[in-house]
């Protein structure tokens, strides 16, 4: 093999594996977040539509609702004071 010259066996060493930055952490889906406050889905939606304190935090990626496991559990520890 001469260098500067990619190979096929390169290309697979070299995927294109997302790297995620720890501090953003992994997205979850609706049922996901569901199953683990143990709630219908159709709860888990409702509170992304209202709006102030009872609203669960949320990013919206096109038509696709995530949540973050922080943002998450710390909805819950407002519920918990208030």
């Amino acid at each position: 093999m001469s260098k500067g010259i990619a190979t096929e066996d390169d290309a697979l060493t070299t995927s294109a594996t997302p790297q995620v930055s720890p501090e953003f952490g992994v997205l979850l889906t609706v049922h996901e977040v569901a199953e683990i406050l143990r709630v219908p889905a159709s709860w888990v939606y409702e509170r992304t539509r209202k709006r102030g304190l009872e609203q669960l935090p949320h990013l919206k990626i096109g038509k696709y609702v995530r949540f973050r496991l922080a943002d998450v559990e710390r909805y819950l520890e407002t519920l918990r004071r208030a």
